[in-house]
């Protein structure tokens, strides 16, 4: 299942193109879908985010999408996604977690996206959209921590059009370029390690911070 997950990021522009032939215009709906699961679903993490949002404009640029309602979709299901993952965090978050060997809703999820909370406040609803893992954990902690929905959603629509426009608007544009086009692997794979940098930063953090209050 991981490998197949892995296959797919790495090769989007063999398997988004395939969809496009498959399904036409329907493409745009199963983008939704993969979208707002990254986003609004706890159990669904490790779906494409950036690099999927990167390829969609790349292909759009070519024709296969209108760049407007690919945009449009695109950013409705990512500020649909976290308001439904603020939703079942409002309502089920506490039990979700309390299972301590849960594989799905592991603890360590939740207490690195608090650490984020406790460092840039409400922001991070804006900031997670661009750190994997984090980006699907930090509306569902701020529907845990009972955030009010008005400033939460502030912060999600905000975030969701930065989010899309980087990505799908700066695939649009640079996509196609020959360079990036002959070499499309290799971009999705460096959007990936930029996108986790963040996260591997605060996990190293929080693992030197622990070690020092270990040893006091």
């Amino acid at each position: 299942m991981l490998q197949e997950i892995i296959k797919t990021i790495l090769h989007l522009d063999v398997y988004l193109n395939s969809l496009i032939q498959n399904y036409g215009v329907w493409t745009y709906l199963i983008l939704f879908g993969i979208i707002f699961a990254e986003t609004g679903l706890v159990v669904t993490p490790f779906l494409p985010g950036d690099s999927l949002l990167f390829a969609a404009g790349a292909f759009a640029a070519s024709g296969a999408f209108n760049i407007f309602w690919l945009f449009v979709i695109l950013a409705s299901a990512a500020i649909i996604g976290d308001s439904v993952n603020y939703a079942v965090g409002h309502f089920f978050g506490e039990k979700l977690f309390k299972n301590e060997k849960s594989k799905i809703f592991k603890k360590e999820y939740l207490e690195r996206t608090h650490e984020f909370y406790s460092k840039y406040g409400g922001k991070t609803i804006i900031i997670a959209r661009f750190v994997p893992i984090i980006r699907t954990f930090a509306p569902f902690v701020a529907g845990v921590g009972r955030m009010s929905y008005g400033r939460f959603f502030i912060y999600n629509v905000v975030g969701g059009l930065l989010w899309v426009t980087i990505f799908a608007i700066g695939g649009f544009y640079f996509g196609n370029i020959p360079v990036v086009k002959k070499n499309f692997s290799l971009f999705v794979i460096i959007i990936i390690i930029v996108s986790v940098i963040p996260a591997v930063t605060e996990i190293l953090k929080a693992r030197k911070k622990a070690k020092k209050e270990t040893a006091a």
